[in-house]
């Protein structure tokens, strides 16, 4: 079972990798800097996908549009400047 856990903890880092954060401590900037780096691993893959042929660029602009309106409301909502 714990060989099972392992490698599932392997693959959430490789698919949604986290980088250290290095800015001024203070617990909002550190929320909004890891919703930061998830808007940026998922407008990754939307590209890619696109890039690919998966979805249009129509439904790409969408998703990623959608992703941006959550990350300005997560930054209003921490109320940072």
């Amino acid at each position: 079972m714990q060989e099972k856990s392992d490698l599932l903890s392997e693959l959430c880092d490789f698919l949604y990798p986290r980088s250290s954060y290095y800015g001024q401590f203070k617990p909002e900037y550190l929320v909004f800097n890891a919703n930061l780096q998830e808007f940026a691993q998922r407008v990754t893959y939307i590209c890619n996908l696109q890039t690919g042929g998966k979805i249009p660029p129509e439904e790409a602009y969408k998703q990623i549009q959608s992703l941006w309106k959550q990350l300005k409301r997560t930054k209003k909502q921490l109320e940072i400047e």
